[in-house]
This record gives C-alpha cells, sequence and structure tokens, in this order.
C-alpha cells in the first residue's frame, strides 16, 4: 500500500484521537462527526457512549458515501451513575471538578467501526482516582484552558495528571481512544497498523 493512502477515516477533530492513531501507525484521514451529543431521558453512560460512537462514525460514513471504513468514538465520565459531561463555562468545570475530589470516577470509551459489512463496537471501561484538590487549584487548572471541550473538565495525558491518584484500566482509553480495543475492531476488519507514516 502506498504510504499516501489512508486505510481509514476517523470521524473527530480531536488532536488526542489523532495522535493516538498515529502513535499505533494507522494511515488515517479526519471529518469530525458532529451530532447532538444531548443525553436521552434516563439513558444510561454506557448506551449514551455507545450511541455517540456509532452515530458520528455512521454520520461520516454516510456523508463520505462509504468510500473509507470510519472510526467513530465517544467518551464520558460517570460518577454516582451521572453522566459529567464538557463543562459550557468556568463555574460548571470547577463544580465538576470538586465533586471529583478525592474520590473514584468511571471513564467510558466506546469506538465504533463501520465498514461496507458491519458496524462493530467496543467500549473500554476505566477507573479513575482523584487526590483530594482545593478551590484555588480548581480555578488555577481552569485558567490553563484545558478543561474546556474535556468529559469531566480534566485531560489525564496533560496538566490534569496532577489530579489523578490512581488508574485502573487503560490510559489511552481515559485520552479518547483505547488502543487495545481499537486494533482488535482495526485488524477484525483487516485494516493495517503499524504501518510506515511519511
Amino acid at each position: 500500500m502506498d504510504a499516501q493512502i489512508p486505510s481509514l477515516c476517523l470521524a473527530s477533530a480531536s488532536p488526542r484521537r489523532q495522535q493516538l492513531l498515529q502513535q499505533i501507525g494507522v494511515r488515517f484521514v479526519t471529518a469530525a462527526g458532529d451530532i447532538d451529543e444531548s443525553p436521552l431521558l434516563d439513558e444510561e453512560p454506557a448506551i449514551y457512549v455507545e450511541r455517540l460512537a456509532r452515530a458520528k462514525a455512521l454520520a461520516v460514513w454516510e456523508r463520505r458515501g462509504g468510500d473509507l471504513a470510519v472510526l467513530g468514538a465517544d467518551t464520558t465520565v460517570v460518577l454516582d451513575g451521572e453522566i459529567l459531561g464538557k463543562p459550557t463555562d468556568e463555574y460548571d468545570a470547577v463544580r465538576m471538578l470538586a465533586r471529583l475530589s478525592a474520590r473514584e470516577h468511571l471513564v467510558l470509551t466506546s469506538v465504533a467501526l463501520v465498514t461496507a459489512h458491519r458496524v462493530a463496537l467496543c467500549t473500554s471501561y476505566n477507573k479513575v482516582r482523584f487526590r483530594a484538590t482545593t478551590s484555588a487549584e480548581r480555578q488555577a487548572y481552569w485558567r490553563t484552558g484545558e478543561p474546556l471541550g474535556k468529559a469531566g473538565g480534566y485531560a489525564i495525558q496533560g496538566y490534569g495528571a496532577v489530579f489523578v491518584d490512581n488508574l485502573q484500566g487503560s490510559f489511552s482509553g481515559v485520552m479518547g481512544l483505547p488502543l487495545t480495543e481499537t486494533a482488535e475492531l482495526l485488524r477484525d476488519a483487516e485494516i493495517p497498523y503499524w504501518e510506515p507514516i511519511v
């Protein structure tokens, strides 16, 4: 395969997901899978994150006309059974971070791969525990600009790493694309990884 020919379309504008796919040597193009991310009434978090990953991938698949397999993903933070989405402003972000302080929460990331033959789906379940944080720290973290656009209001791969006391599961899953599960989906669909990226 020519090094310039993509094997996949990533239905995401997320730099983190792009970085993770590049890390495992996948040749891809990107197309944002813009959809309504509002949870449905009484929707369980696992069902929610799976629905969004599938919807993003299908939206891009249909828009592109099925010329490439499409990978979609969605990540959500869950505390006490409640979905913590992306903060809308400083108050929202600081409130989320205060709720996560000195507690364990769940990070779910679902990945959907759409091909001409099927829609394959998998979900990564990860437990993250925050150390106790202070109000001043939470406000200072907001001022870094990092919490905006992040589920739960933090990024484990960035400045937010200083809050993480313990992780059980997949670091890449918490970042937004679990690489073990993603590679399994790609392998089953005969989409190569570990390819030279030039």
